[in-house]
């Protein structure tokens, strides 16, 4: 989505620490969630909405996402992305 991205894309391992005091709502909503893999999900999905908001793709309607009427230029390439947590295609 920038030109920022590398062409040998390496995994990115994040370890962080996240107190309710910095973020009550994100906390609130992750320590619903056993830690391993749930909670990890649940943080990708987090993120992944949180971007297709900034890039107009999604509007925030109170608590639900929805298309957003700039993003219907993009909804064409959106099924592409869509499928970034998919299977994998080396299966």
């Amino acid at each position: 989505m920038n030109g920022n991205t590398q062409q040998d894309s390496k995994p990115v391992r994040l370890v962080f620490e996240l107190a309710r005091a910095d973020n009550p709502r994100l906390y609130d909503e992750l320590v619903r969630f056993p830690k391993g893999g749930k909670r990890v999900n649940r943080l990708r999905v987090l993120a992944y909405d949180g971007l297709l908001v900034q890039y107009g793709i999604f509007a925030v309607d109170g608590a639900r996402p929805v298309l957003a009427s700039a993003g219907r230029e993009v909804l064409a390439s959106a099924g592409v992305t869509n499928d970034v947590f998919g299977p994998s295609l080396a299966e």
